[in-house]
């Protein structure tokens, strides 16, 4: 278990961008008219076992990097920090360009950072975002350095047209087409976040502490892939996940409340990773949590990878869900598999 405390960090700005395109879960169930005729799967299948209206997609040829610097720019339109300033880049997301450079170094150029700023990609699943806030908190405790503009850009079109793609033209049984599904729930955007010294944001969103635990036993269950230039392949093992996923998050939550101090009645809001309606029913269920303090939009959004918790987090503060001086708990999961919660005062 990996425990963090912080002192001296906060976040200054938080900007999601969204794509303009919408794929709801019907229109989905009719491009797989075949398949469901097929196999006589009742119409509604979709968003009734996961909540899942539609989800969002960027126009064709979109690049993750496209998608980051579109955040970045965002977030550097409402921070009183200089792009000048910003020493630390890192695009957190599963989705990359290309293996070779990384993908910070096309969202760099394209955001116009200075070239003294240190960049790299971190990549953790669903969990990147929250891993590289973690990593850029560690840095400005040290005193390496004052500031760090964080980003993530995912693109789930071409995982979602490929599974598409794949489920209405091969004779899969009912059985077959179970590790596929969880492809449908995945959507597209992208979140960026300016975490600096406090010194630099005295109003700024502070972190306070944080936990994080990895149950790799479980790294099988869900495993993504390129499929061919421009399309990308995952399966999912959708029931062992969730129960494996859930347990974690227990081992976590319970850590999580002894290093933050603070027990269920201690924040305000919850933002999870955001699965869909069973997952999060079970989440909660498991936790002790109240459901009516989690902040959702898988219902538009859908699953967007690294983007879906600090996104939703966004969306929450635009609608006015989190008061200054509460505190949210980030309860972060992803494939692999990893938890990570982090107590943020708002």
């Amino acid at each position: 278990m990996a425990r963090f405390h912080f002192r001296s960090t906060c976040i200054d700005s938080l900007a999601a961008v969204l794509p303009p395109e919408r794929l709801s879960s019907a229109e989905i169930e009719q491009r797989l008219e075949p398949l469901y005729r097929r196999l006589r799967l009742p119409e509604g299948r979709l968003e009734l076992m996961t909540g899942i209206r539609e989800r969002r997609v960027w126009p064709v040829g979109t690049r993750p990097s496209d998608a980051s610097a579109a955040a970045g720019r965002a977030v550097l339109e409402r921070s009183s920090i200089p792009a000048e300033a910003v020493e630390l880049f890192i695009h957190a997301a599963v989705c990359r360009d290309m293996l070779e450079p990384a993908t910070a170094a096309f969202a760099h150029r394209k955001i116009g950072l200075p070239p003294s700023a240190q960049i790299f990609d971190l990549s953790n699943a669903c969990l990147g975002f929250l891993n590289a806030l973690t990593v850029a908190g560690g840095l400005i405790e040290s005193g390496q350095i004052r500031c760090a503009l964080v980003v993530a850009g995912e693109n789930g079109r071409p995982l979602v047209d490929e599974t598409i793609r794949h489920l209405a033209t091969a004779p899969l049984t009912r059985d077959q087409i179970k590790p596929f599904f969880a492809n449908l729930t995945i959507g597209s955007g992208a979140v960026g976040a300016m975490v600096c010294h406090r010194d630099l944001a005295p109003s700024g969103h502070r972190l306070h502490s944080g936990v994080a635990r990895a149950a790799t036993a479980h790294s099988e269950l869900c495993q993504g892939d390129m499929h061919g230039a421009d399309a990308l392949a995952m399966q999912t093992d959708s029931e062992r996940l969730l129960e494996a996923g859930v347990a974690l998050a227990a081992e976590t939550w319970s850590e999580f409340r002894e290093t933050s101090g603070r027990g269920a009645d201690g924040f305000s809001r919850f933002v999870c990773h955001q699965v869909g309606s069973v997952h999060r029913r079970r989440l909660y269920e498991r936790l002790g949590l109240d459901v009516a303090r989690d902040f959702s939009t898988f219902e538009e959004y859908g699953n967007m990878g690294s983007v879906s918790l600090p996104a939703t987090l966004a969306a929450a503060e635009a609608a006015g869900a989190v008061a200054a001086g509460s505190h949210v708990g980030l309860l972060g999961i992803g494939s692999g598999l990893n938890c990570l919660m982090l107590d943020l005062e708002w």
